[in-house]
């Protein structure tokens, strides 16, 4: 028997992991305002680029002795400078738990080279022993795990007194999570995750600890121009005032303007956090009373409170041969996305089989309660297909 189309749908089906949605109430009259046409290095420009960093510091809660920069290529470009620029002094332990991190770890160990670099890589859904971490290296991971789900419960695990650098890509955790500050040395993210911003621009922020580094150490290799945040042993000041290394949309600034103002509005952090918990929440009882579906996360420690990661359990498709299960799920999502009720919401191309849901705060709650009754419509669906193939 087919089971009926549920009464209730999504106002808004975008719950990709990224780009992100657009905050709620957003519109294109929102960058009206934008400088269409103007030099990054005009007066103007210069000041919304400033704006952009002192916001960020004000909603994110960045202590005052931290610079913020805006740099390019995402946060895979923040990410790349810091590890270009920084390391080399020490050893490294890198941490990966995922799909990004575990670029990392071919960046340091395979094209940087490091001597005394030690990767520590675990399986979708978890995350490695932080007690094996080595805080005599400096110490690269990610803070939330976008492609499988997971995130390091706090900074408990990381030591006040530590010798080494922590540099931590935050980008699916920004906006989201508290982030220690005190515990990280560097800390990445890009526009079009937590706050749905458009994509190509990442934000560096460095702690006084990672600017002595700069100041106090040369890389043996060369640092290419994009990556360049100091020279001849002085950081690059301007970079964290508002200039940028190279030519930045003012159309993309206008709109992470616009998304910094609503974090605003919702109560700044606390609100976001509170609206990506709320997001998460929901998911978490659907799972709870769902026998077909469970977190690709184990441990409710470690579940990521934005990017949703789920498998499918019930025995009649999880026994099925990796494609068949594989086409079972892109089955569910193409039903999704053909009724308008859910966008890219397949896992990470190299993750396992599944869904990955974003719950970030510019997802309304009553929308991921609305997906969840369809999500039981297309997996009944698509299981009484195969019944009926059989």
């Amino acid at each position: 028997m087919t089971k009926s189309m549920p009464g209730v749908r999504p106002v808004n089906p975008r719950f990709s992991c990224g780009p992100c949605s657009k905050h709620p109430g957003w519109s294109l009259q929102s960058l009206q305002n934008a400088l269409f046409g103007r030099s990054h290095r005009a007066k103007p420009s210069r000041a919304k680029l400033k704006l952009a960093v002192d916001m960020t510091r004000e909603v994110l809660q960045v202590p005052a002795d931290y610079r913020i920069g805006i740099l390019p290529a995402s946060d895979t470009g923040a990410v790349e400078t810091a590890l270009w620029s920084l390391l080399g002094a020490r050893g490294v332990d890198v941490l990966a738990w995922e799909a990004f991190s575990g670029a990392w770890v071919t960046d340091i160990v395979k094209e940087l080279k490091i001597p005394d670099a030690r990767a520590f890589q675990a399986d979708y859904g978890e995350i490695v022993d932080l007690s094996a971490v080595n805080f005599d290296h400096d110490v690269v991971f990610a803070w939330n795990g976008t492609s499988s789900g997971v995130r390091v419960p706090n900074g408990d695990w990381i030591p006040a007194d530590r010798a080494g650098l922590t540099i931590c890509d935050a980008t699916s955790a920004a906006f989201a999570q508290r982030l220690d500050w005190q515990k990280l040395d560097v800390v990445t993210f890009s526009w079009q995750k937590a706050l749905g911003g458009e994509a190509a621009h990442g934000m560096l922020i460095l702690g006084p600890r990672a600017v002595e580094r700069l100041q106090t150490y040369t890389p043996p290799w060369p640092v290419p121009k994009i990556f360049r945040i100091a020279r001849e042993g002085k950081l690059i000041e301007s970079i964290f005032e508002g200039e940028t290394i190279n030519t930045p949309s003012m159309l993309c600034v206008e709109d992470y303007l616009d998304a910094l103002r609503w974090a605003k509005s919702v109560g700044g952090l606390e609100g976001l956090m509170a609206r990506a918990n709320a997001n998460s929440q929901v998911l978490s009882d659907w799972v709870a009373r769902t026998g077909w579906i469970d977190f690709l996360a184990k441990d409710p420690k470690i579940r990521s409170n934005t990017s949703i990661c789920l498998r499918i359990v019930d025995p009649a498709v999880a026994n099925l041969p990796a494609e068949t299960h594989a086409g079972f799920v892109k089955a569910m999502i193409d039903l999704l996305g053909e009724e308008g009720i859910a966008y890219d919401i397949a896992s990470y191309r190299d993750a396992p089989a599944g869904l990955r849901i974003w719950c970030g705060a510019t997802v309304e709650t009553s929308d991921v309660e609305a997906l969840t009754h369809w999500l039981d419509f297309a997996f009944e669906t698509v299981k009484g297909d195969l019944a009926e193939a059989a």
